[in-house]
């Protein structure tokens, strides 16, 4: 995110300017009207004082990397890639019109089936990245798109690099720390295709928690500390009462601190989260995976329940089981038990498998209906004429007997209930029944803040450094001990997430933020929020330009 001023939209011919989507570092994202075929587009342009030639490479290189990505239905598609008359290269890009993941996952509560589905789509899209021998290496939620059909799309490859370089990486610059894994921060830094995988999952964790995974409310935030935080301090679980233990085991390990304790691959991951998919009764979400490489993947016997499920281009796929195995039924060792302990027999049969397991290539299994005859041929233990004698002497039949014997039961069994009920047991009463999956009672929400001003207490300044305002608020009549406050400007375009964000406020009822540049009339919203977590209707205000 930049504090910059965002550049002038260039006269792009066959496109008509609407208005500003976001900006970065070194590029600004613009809303076009296509005129032929007519449609609205992204454009990413790149700033015209950026002379590093290295920057420019890269931004061709992503055009580039996206172009090849962009049949799979979780990328953003790319249409074209040119130079503006005043010489700035730009990207025309799908329009996502939905507010992106990193908009949202602070905002709302989103639901567990929401983010494994998101995270199974997701590992499709990284997977065939990864394939296409490509590290995206900056997963995160504002780079999950939503398309006008609800399905996340994975956008931004402008710091991409080829898997061969993963040992070869000059610095972080460009990343983003909270969803970062720990060799990203190591001497020399590093990366592989399992730390996407950590990406990813950290994203399927911050839209379930509210807040990234090395976030600690009320305590200080500073890239410093998130670092340490990720390269020494254990992933804290999930503490949603909806969010089941097989997930959580799911997340640490693909958040493990050593790489190698990690899934191998982003689709082992995505079908760990289909496995929690079934654990839940849900809908398991299909992962599309595009390979060119021409080659069939690893066969897992681990991976034969999941097949429908699983589109995987030019390989034959398969997909998880219960854990058994086809030698006979053994379960297979748990591969991650030293990463995250399996959660007992009930939950071990399903939990995540490795995707390096793969079975023989001349092994096979029979399978037989239930109830068919293992044999029709004599038995081979027999004397040769004992078929014959069973065969010559007669049998009186037992379907007679039997019959008679259940008629018996059942009258001596109606007998005795109808005995008991009218003679010995007491009259019924009415038990008290158990709510099973009902919410419980609503609790009455906090009031909301009254009286909120905005006014700007520091200009903005050459060099980048923008304005800033101070936002206050009167305390709600029934504020107590244990809540806070919560604010951030609201409603900011796309790239605008610095602003967006919320910011918690504890024994205070004023916030100094820095006001984004190139909207004329910013608006705040604040919220009063209780020490359950729940959050009371917001107050606003704007802050007048001029």
């Amino acid at each position: 995110m930049s504090n910059r001023p965002p550049s002038p939209p260039p006269r792009l011919p066959g496109y008509e300017y609407e208005q500003m989507l976001g900006s970065g570092g070194f590029a600004d994202v613009f809303l076009y009207r296509q005129a032929r075929p007519q449609r609205r587009v992204a454009i990413k342009v790149l700033l015209s004082n950026v002379l590093d030639e290295s920057v420019r490479r890269q931004f061709d290189a992503e055009a580039n990397v996206m172009a090849q990505m962009s049949t799979h239905p979780s990328i953003v598609t790319i249409h074209q890639a040119e130079v503006s008359d005043d010489h700035r290269p730009y990207i025309v890009m799908e329009y996502c019109p939905r507010p992106n993941y990193g908009m949202r996952f602070r905002k709302e509560r989103i639901t567990v089936a929401e983010a494994l589905r998101v995270g199974v789509q997701i590992a499709g899209s990284v997977e065939t990245a990864h394939r296409a021998g490509i590290l995206h290496r900056d997963i995160k939620p504002a780079n999950i798109l939503v398309t006008d059909y609800s399905r996340p799309a994975l956008t931004d490859f402008g710091i991409s690099i080829a898997t061969a370089k993963g040992h070869d990486v000059e610095d972080s610059q460009g990343m983003s720390i909270p969803w970062s894994p720990p060799e990203f921060f190591a001497d020399p830094p590093r990366a592989d295709v399992r730390s996407d995988v950590f990406s990813l999952a950290a994203t399927v964790y911050s839209l379930l928690a509210g807040k990234t995974p090395f976030e600690r409310r009320g305590q200080r935030n500073t890239a410093s500390d998130l670092i340490h935080r990720i390269a020494a301090e254990p992933l804290e679980p999930l503490d949603r009462p909806d969010v089941p233990p097989e997930l959580n085991r799911v997340l640490s390990i693909a958040m493990a601190k050593d790489p190698s304790g990690r899934y191998d691959t982003a689709l082992a991951f995505g079908r760990g989260l289909q496995q929690v998919e079934l654990a839940l009764s849900l809908p398991v979400t299909q992962m599309d995976v595009l390979d060119d490489r021409g080659t069939p993947a690893a066969h897992s016997t681990d991976d034969d329940e999941m097949d429908m499920h699983t589109r995987i281009r030019k390989v034959a796929t398969v997909d998880p089981d219960s854990g058994t195995t086809a030698h006979g039924g053994r379960r297979r060792l748990d591969p991650f038990d030293g990463v995250a302990p399996a959660l007992g027999p009930a939950s071990s049969a399903g939990s995540a498998p490795a995707s390096s397991a793969s079975s023989s290539p001349g092994e096979s299994t029979q399978l037989r209906p239930a109830g068919a005859p293992v044999s029709s041929g004599p038995s081979p233990l027999a004397p040769p004429g004992a078929r014959q004698e069973v065969e010559e002497k007669p049998r009186t039949p037992a379907w007679p007997f039997v019959a008679l014997a259940g008629v018996v039961i059942v009258v001596i069994g109606v007998g005795a209930t109808l005995g008991v009920r009218y003679f010995v047991a007491p009259e019924d009463q009415e038990r008290e029944s158990i709510s099973i999956n009902t919410p419980d009672d609503p609790v009455e929400p906090p009031g909301k803040p009254t009286d909120i001003a905005v006014e700007t207490v520091a200009p903005a300044k050459g060099g980048g450094v923008t304005a800033r305002a101070r936002v206050e608020w009167a305390y709600p009549p029934d504020f107590e001990d244990g809540d806070h406050f919560r604010v951030h400007w609201k409603d900011m375009p796309e790239n605008y997430e610095k602003f967006d964000a919320w910011h918690d406020v504890f024994g205070r009822n004023s916030k100094v933020l820095e006001v984004p540049p190139g909207i004329s009339t910013p608006c705040v919203e604040v919220v009063t929020v209780d020490d359950n977590g729940g959050a009371s209707a917001a107050g606003e205000a704007c802050l007048e330009s001029g």
